[in-house]
């Protein structure tokens, strides 16, 4: 008796053992609760990299003046304490994952959802940049719609998943026409067809600003780096912002889980990165051409 009661108790003692060390999923950054938070927001900055301060032992990596990288990490940001506002004018639900909010314009119309708005950013960077010519985006069906073509005057034929293009209006290389442009990608694009499209990063060693964490989907969810710091271990830190659905403010977000380092995020491939209101469970990264 004596002996099955010790095998017992042997058998609960390994039962209780193997419950203490069952498998956790691999995260990018691990919640840290008892550290005391670091204070990494200049309240009075009015661009992205003016806004985030830099941990101890890191700095920024440096890209070229007029580069995609600059110009991201240079955006002008509204007053801190700017609130989300979805497209109809109303307050988002959620007002506490965010530490600055972009200032680019939120149409009423209710399309410029999470790739729209990283679509237009990039857009908008290429016409700034005279390279017009570069602007053009694949439909979810994997037809190419490029703005110069538009601005002459063709328009897409849709049916099904069958596409055309005709020529059927004016040219008019406006910038009101490219915004209407956009809002023809927005129907037809998004993060499904920006998967699809764009070149994979499949080493995170090699990720650098305007690259995207993405899942493609039908819904998906995709945010863009904006800001990138190295130590001289050579560990990177990031900066993330995103739009999101419905239609809102473009929002540079906090880190949730590491409050250490927030908003700065450390960013890793296949592994779960929650960003905000969203959660990537198995990272993914892609890169305008």
């Amino acid at each position: 008796m004596r002996k099955i009661l010790l095998i017992l108790s042997v058998l609960v003692l390994i039962i209780i053992t193997a419950f203490q060390f069952k498998p956790v999923k691999r995260t990018a950054n691990a919640i840290i609760t008892t550290v005391k938070p670091v204070d990494l927001i200049n309240k009075e900055g009015v661009t992205i990299k003016d806004r985030v301060k830099i941990p101890k032992d890191y700095k920024r990596v440096e890209y070229k003046k007029g580069s995609f990288q600059e110009y991201l990490r240079n955006y002008k940001l509204k007053a801190f304490g700017s609130k989300i506002i979805n497209y109809d004018g109303s307050e988002y639900f959620w007002q506490m994952g965010h530490i600055g909010v972009l200032d680019i314009p939120v149409p009423k119309n209710g399309l410029q959802q999470c790739a729209d708005a990283l679509i237009r950013i990039r857009s908008e960077y290429l016409w700034d940049s005279n390279r017009k010519s570069e602007i053009g985006f694949n439909f979810t069906s994997g037809h190419y719609c490029s703005w110069i073509k538009y601005a002459e005057g063709y328009r897409p034929k849709i049916k099904g998943n069958k596409v055309s293009f005709h020529k059927t209006a004016s040219k008019d290389h406006s910038k009101a026409n490219f915004y209407k442009y956009l809002n023809l990608i927005y129907i037809y694009s998004g993060t499904l067809s920006l998967y699809h499209e764009l070149p994979k990063v499949n080493d995170a060693k090699n990720l650098k600003i305007g690259d995207m964490l993405i899942i493609g989907g039908s819904p998906g969810h995709i945010v863009m780096i904006c800001d990138e710091i190295v130590n001289t271990n050579g560990e990177k830190l990031y900066l993330l912002f995103q739009g999101n659905t419905p239609a809102q403010s473009v929002h540079l977000v906090k880190n949730l889980e590491n409050n250490t380092i927030s908003p700065w995020y450390h960013l890793e491939k296949g592994t779960v990165i929650p960003v905000s209101n969203y959660t990537f469970y198995d990272s993914k990264f892609v890169r305008f051409k």
